[in-house]
């Protein structure tokens, strides 16, 4: 099995979005923690899907939840939203390439149970081509009944809790008219986390992990 955390003070953690805003509403605040507790880390942060002003949003918001690392690649795509199944063989390639490249400490990525079908390839592409490393699967609220029971969950101080939610309402002004894309459904569900988890603050992120050891 895995061990949940590598003992070195330095990470290389590896960010996957299947569009410009899903890393930061499923792990924004555990990136923020996790480059805290280890200084010196180093993020490459990849988006698959975006259009040329919603890039602009994921370039800027990167920056602005990895700016504790030490390096930070940022890599945004244009695959079309939407179409990932039918875009398998290109993604694939882009996922095999990230082989030849230095091995991530922990991956943050989406989950296998998610309903939407771009994000469900990409953790299928995620698990599929990372096979002995951490894998940490987030959640992403939406319309769709597909949130879980994380088996994993990472206690948020407040502060933190609230520097990822003004973080999204700063850089995504283009998904500030959804209903859903509003402070109270990003702190509710971290409160619901936080209550699962006992967390002191009462804030917590939850992911789905297959396989780790301590």
């Amino acid at each position: 099995m895995l061990r949940l955390l590598p003992a070195q003070d330095r990470l290389h953690i590896l960010c996957l979005g299947a569009h410009s805003d899903d890393i930061e509403i499923g792990a924004g605040a555990t990136l923020m923690t996790l480059l805290a507790r280890h200084p010196g880390s180093t993020v490459h942060w990849i988006v698959f899907s975006a259009s040329p002003d919603r890039a602009e949003e994921a370039k800027a918001s990167a920056r602005g939840f990895a700016e504790n690392a030490a390096n930070i690649r940022i890599d945004v795509h244009s695959i079309r939203d939407g179409f990932f199944p039918a875009a398998f063989t290109e993604l694939k390639e882009r996922f095999e390439a990230l082989k030849q490249e230095p091995r991530p400490d922990v991956i943050l990525s989406h989950v296998r149970t998610d309903h939407h079908q771009d994000h469900r390839t990409l953790a299928e592409l995620t698990t599929n081509t990372f096979r002995d490393h951490l894998v940490l699967g987030y959640e992403i609220p939406k319309y769709d009944p597909d949130l879980g029971n994380p088996n994993l969950f990472v206690p948020l101080e407040g502060a933190v809790a609230a520097r990822k939610v003004g973080l999204l309402m700063q850089h995504f002004a283009t998904q500030r008219s959804r209903r859903w894309f509003n402070p109270e459904t990003f702190f509710g569900l971290m409160r619901l986390r936080g209550l699962q988890s006992a967390a002191p603050s009462g804030l917590a992120e939850g992911f789905f992990a297959a396989k780790f050891w301590l």
